[in-house]
This record gives structure tokens, sequence and C-alpha cells, in this order.
């Protein structure tokens, strides 16, 4: 891809290039067409971050697994969090990929082009946003991230 074809997004000390082509949720994770009814899934800055470095992920669903969104089909581990992962299409899940599965630091390095997660066939979730919507959400998100530092339990200050 290229420059162009990207939103140079910065907030705070949050930066990101966002394709402008593809679609993004609200628990940020990335939708690329590939072709009809057919994407690319994989995970946005703001997510691997949160996670940290990526050392695995895997998948309890087999190829043509029927899936809905909201399904959990799947699990990452980062250095700082381990979370599921959930289908983002309804239709059928079509497989991992494979070389990220062995290099799994891709995700974090190369997000667009060799670090996407899975393939599934079907109809993109409601209420996915384009590039500009999801760059105004992440202003959002990480504003409130910002307002309030994080305290841990039993650190209540009288």
């Amino acid at each position: 891809m290229s420059t162009d074809e990207f939103i140079h997004y910065k907030r705070h000390r949050f930066a990101a290039r966002l394709p402008h082509h593809y679609q993004y949720t609200r628990a940020h994770t990335w939708l690329h067409e590939i072709g009809p009814n057919q994407w690319r899934v994989g995970l946005t800055g703001l997510a691997t971050r949160m996670l940290g470095n990526i050392v695995e992920f895997g998948f309890e669903v087999k190829e043509g697994t029927p899936v809905q969104v909201g399904d959990v089909i799947g699990w990452i581990e980062g250095f700082k969090a381990v979370s599921d992962l959930y289908s983002v299409v309804s239709g059928s899940f079509l497989g991992a990929n494979g070389p990220a599965l062995e290099n799994p630091s891709w995700i974090d390095s190369k997000p667009h082009s060799d670090g996407w997660l899975y393939t599934a066939s079907g109809t993109a979730g409601p209420g996915n946003l384009d590039c500009t919507g999801y760059a105004e959400f992440l202003d959002r998100t990480i504003d409130r991230m910002l307002e309030k530092p994080w305290e841990s339990p039993g650190s209540e200050t009288q």
C-alpha cells in the first residue's frame, strides 16, 4: 500500500496508520474485503498496544465452521494480556493466517500486510466504522483513557 492510502493518525503518544479502504470495529479489529463477501481480519494498532507484543494466537474453530458476529473463535496472547478473538463476520470461518501463526510478531510489525489473523466469508457485522469514523472513535477512546489514571484495587485515596 502506498502512503496516500492511509490516514496518519496521532493522539497524545499513540500513532497509527489507518488504511482508508478498511472497515473497523469498536473492538479495535479491522476488516478488509479481499473478494466478494470475503474478508481478511486483523487487529488495530491500539489493540496490539493494549495486549503488548504478540507472542502467540490460535483458533478454536476449524476451516469451514459457520460463525456469527460475536462468536468466540480463538485467543491471542501478548506480553500484557490474553484475550479472546471474536468473529466480526457472520458466515464461514475460512482459516488462520498460517505464516503469522509461525511469526506472531507480524501482527505488531506488519498489521496490514503479513500480520492479519484470519479470513472469513459472509456479511460483516453491523455498525462497523470507516477510517474517518474509527479515527474519531479513537479520539474519544484515548481521551477517556487519559481522563482518569488507572488505579489498582485497594489504592483508593482518602
